[in-house]
């Protein structure tokens, strides 16, 4: 049949060629992969015990890509972990800045009772935190606009999830990476496999139409 196998996450320890190839070699399996980072010092990974570092993360990176040339790529990223300095949240933005993440998933660190991080000191201002969180965001949603405009009159093979919230006659659907496509159809084909032709983008999301058969 017609499917996709999604594999929705992992911990760069779990990441590897192995992992990397058979998500290459079969056709079944969407070519996205969630590979959270957290931060990008290797002071603050250690503080997290993550158990690994900015480049051995790049280096997973590097070769998923070689094996996955269209791969698209999404992470996690923690702003203002206890100890985080500017020189650390620089090298952060400097991994951002390498990978070309298509999404991130952004959050503010805050103490969670009894983990090590709660009972840790030197902590971050609440206004520091913010600012550095903007910055981040800024630049990640930059690089997820200019990724999504190169999408533009390139047609895509996607799954019709549902009616697109908020636009009556749209259709949302999403390509093999995960991106979301909006689209102009009648709900018949929510649950089919369709190809649409890319005609706009946004930071955030895709628009088309239906690709002539």
């Amino acid at each position: 049949g017609d499917f996709r196998i999604r594999f929705m996450t992992s911990h760069p320890k779990d990441a590897s060629e192995e992992l990397f190839a058979a998500m290459a070699e079969s056709p079944k399996v969407a070519k996205h992969l969630h590979l959270p980072f957290q931060a990008g010092s290797d002071a603050v990974l250690k503080r997290m015990n993550r158990g690994y570092t900015a480049e051995g993360y790049l280096t997973l990176v590097r070769k998923a890509r070689s094996l996955m040339p269209n791969l698209v790529l999404t992470s996690d990223v923690i702003v203002g972990f206890p100890g985080e300095t500017e020189e650390d949240f620089q090298k952060t933005l400097d991994l951002i800045r390498e990978v070309r993440y298509d999404a991130l998933f952004t959050f503010l660190y805050s103490p969670r009772k009894g983990t090590p991080a709660a009972k840790m000191e030197d902590i971050v201002p609440e206004d520091v935190k913010k600012e550095r969180f903007a910055r981040l965001l800024d630049l990640q949603n930059q690089i997820s606009a200019e990724i999504h405009q190169g999408y533009i009159g390139r047609t895509v093979h996607v799954l019709v999830d549902g009616a697109a919230e908020g636009k009556e006659d749209f259709l949302s659907a999403r390509t093999d990476g995960g991106r979301l496509v909006v689209f102009p159809g009648s709900e018949d084909l929510i649950g089919q496999l369709v190809e649409v032709c890319i005609t706009d983008s946004t930071t955030w999301s895709l628009s088309g139409r239906l690709a002539a058969k």
